[in-house]
């Protein structure tokens, strides 16, 4: 047993947290902020990509994947006005345009989310069409048999709009174009209130003969997000396929043999995410149908695609043969994606979201959030009413924790008098130890739980505001308008009150101090460490931690100033009761670190110092 083990497991706990959040800070939190800010003046411009149809191959039959080309590239809204005749759409949620040339969905924008926080900055742009930068777009069409020759739809097919003027959720549209040899394709698509497009594909054969066709869906982007990707979720190609999740970032794409991977599956679904977005393709749920995840290299370019292939369509002579797929194209909203998998059956949509490693907790922490925040208005009120529920919920194991760290202060004299006694006999003096924690009924492993339990609370918590689409641009009170962004005031230039920007990594607001401030007043509750080492990493702890949350999301700092001063009062409630000294002016002497640093002789301080 060690001479302080209560205040060496604290420590070690207490270094590991400060472990993981250095780690999250150099690799995630400068990272992600530097480009995050690149990606909003990146994301006007837009580049060349082209993409040719699917044709069925040998067994297994899977689509060719689209070929892109990297070439000059244009502003998007100039791809847009030379791309030929559009359809548009429009709803609540979304508008945009369908390409009449190739009858591809890919220009969609998101009305209800913003590029930043100010109402007037531009709309979040998905889909893109080709020619643009990271240009991302859906295509569903036909392929025709191995050694068919009969015609059909290609990226350069001229569609023409056979009823409908807008695409709205009161006004379906419908495509046509006929392939001069005796098919007649037709395309009837619905858009509903929010992100699901409802495409129904139907073959007219008006030959003598009959003819086998393939059904097919793409989903395809050039390049990865302008944003970067990070490790805490996954952004890339995704699906339920085969029963499971199956996820591949686009690094493990370039690093896949051939660049493709396939799959067999029959419900499901695939596409592409982002963190906020997603593109995804919805087959015939009860169908056998072949999947891919592809990238290619064509002209220089990347090009990522999820896409499938359902079982052959044989069109009878004077027949017509439908199938129907459907689209989701927009923001991963957690009730309309629950909401989909209902309506729709679609096997295990809700896994669109990436919850993490302690997905139960997080996802029911979501819950809790939203749930209150539809009570109160508040985001950064929910926050602060979960934080209570948390401590209600965990309150008898804290109780005992606490009472423990009450135990060890009041026998702390009779610990340091073992210490004096048996210094020259390590091993009778932790004999002596253990029997002082038996006689007095004293865990000390039990201090540690406080921030043990809080290990989980705090990633989950950090999970749900860096994930969920709920939480972007969602505003606390005053100067907090995104709760999923740092504190952006600085003591550095006063809160803003001296006229000049700080550097990211000196911004170190309010609520950062606070809970610095709140940290320090905690440890000022518990005994003073015998060990000068102690001593100095528990007084320094504060100010570490002040630093490195001031880089994190500013509910997380809500959360934990507000855990904090719960902790402060029910640590005050249990003292008192135990008749334990709260010798709060003893503990406030500066620390000899601070005292050497400042030039003050390293002589006892007086207590109020």
């Amino acid at each position: 047993m060690n001479k302080q083990p209560d205040g060496l497991n604290l420590i070690v706990a207490m270094a590991l947290c400060v472990a993981v959040l250095v780690a999250w800070q150099y690799f995630f939190v400068g990272p992600e902020a530097e480009r995050q800010r690149e990606a909003a003046a990146d994301r006007a411009a837009q580049s060349e990509q082209q993409a040719q149809p699917p044709v069925a191959g040998a067994a297994p039959p899977t689509p060719d994947a689209p070929a892109m080309a990297a070439g000059q590239t244009l502003p998007r809204e100039a791809v847009l006005k030379t791309s030929g005749a559009r359809l548009s759409f429009d709803n609540e949620k979304v508008d945009g345009s369908i390409r009449l040339t190739g009858a591809r969905i890919d220009d969609l924008r998101l009305k209800d989310y913003r590029e930043t926080i100010d109402p007037q900055s531009p709309e979040i742009v998905f889909l893109t069409p080709q020619g643009s930068q990271g240009a991302t777009f859906a295509e569903i069409g036909w392929t025709r048999a191995p050694g068919s020759a009969t015609p059909v739809p290609t990226p350069t097919t001229e569609w023409t709009v056979a009823s409908g003027k807008t695409l709205t959720p009161s006004s379906p549209i419908t495509l046509s174009w006929d392939n001069g040899q005796g098919l007649i394709f037709k395309r009837h698509v619905t858009l509903d209130q929010n992100y699901m497009f409802t495409i129904t594909d139907t073959v007219e054969n008006t030959t003598g003969a009959p003819v086998t066709l393939y059904p097919y869906a793409v989903v395809a982007r050039q390049g990865e997000p302008t944003h970067g990707t990070n490790w805490i979720l996954h952004e890339g190609l995704i699906g339920v396929l085969e029963g499971v999740l199956q996820d591949e970032t686009y690094s493990e794409m370039r690093d896949t043999e051939g660049h493709e991977i396939k799959y067999e599956s029959t419900g499901g679904w695939l596409g592409i995410t982002d963190k906020y977005w997603m593109a995804t393709l919805i087959p015939p749920q009860n169908e056998k149908f072949n999947a891919r995840f592809s990238m290619g290299t064509e002209a220089g370019g990347e090009a990522f695609r999820a896409d499938y292939l359902l079982g052959a369509r044989n069109v009878p002579a004077g027949g017509a043969v439908s199938v129907t797929h459907n689209l989701f194209a927009g923001a991963k909203v957690v009730s309309l994606v629950e909401q989909y998998e209902q309506s729709l059956g679609i096997f295990r949509f809700d896994m669109t979201i990436d919850w993490g490693w302690f997905s139960i907790i997080t996802y029911w922490m979501f819950k809790g959030l939203d749930a209150l925040n539809k009570l109160v208005g508040n985001f950064g009120v929910a926050i602060i009413l979960l934080t209570i529920v948390i401590k209600i919920l965990f309150f008898p194991l804290a109780n005992r924790s606490y009472e423990s760290m009450a135990k060890m202060k009041k026998i702390q004299p009779q610990m340091k008098e073992l210490q004096e006694r048996f210094k020259d006999d390590r091993m009778k003096q932790q004999q002596e130890m253990a029997a002082l924690f038996k006689r007095e009924k004293v865990n000390p492993m039990m201090g540690c739980l406080p921030i043990l339990i809080q290990i989980p609370v705090f990633f989950s918590l950090y999970k749900v505001l860096f994930v969920t689409i709920e939480m972007r641009h969602a505003p606390f009170f005053g100067w907090i308008q995104d709760l999923a962004a740092a504190d952006p005031t600085s003591i550095f230039n006063l809160f803003g009150l001296l006229p000049y920007d700080v550097p990211s990594w000196l911004l170190i607001g309010v609520w950062p101090l606070l809970m610095g401030i709140t940290m320090w007043f905690q440890t000022k509750m518990n005994p003073p460490a015998t060990d000068p080492v102690q001593q100095q990493m528990m007084s320094m702890m504060p100010l570490v931690f002040t630093y490195l949350m001031a880089q994190f999301p500013a509910g997380l700092v809500v959360y934990w100033t507000a855990n904090n001063l719960l902790s402060i009062l029910q640590q005050y409630v249990i003292m008192r009761r135990m008749n334990v000294p709260i010798e709060l002016a003893k503990n406030f002497k500066m620390p000899d670190w601070l005292r050497k640093a400042l030039g003050r002789p390293s002589s006892q301080a007086s207590p109020g110092e």
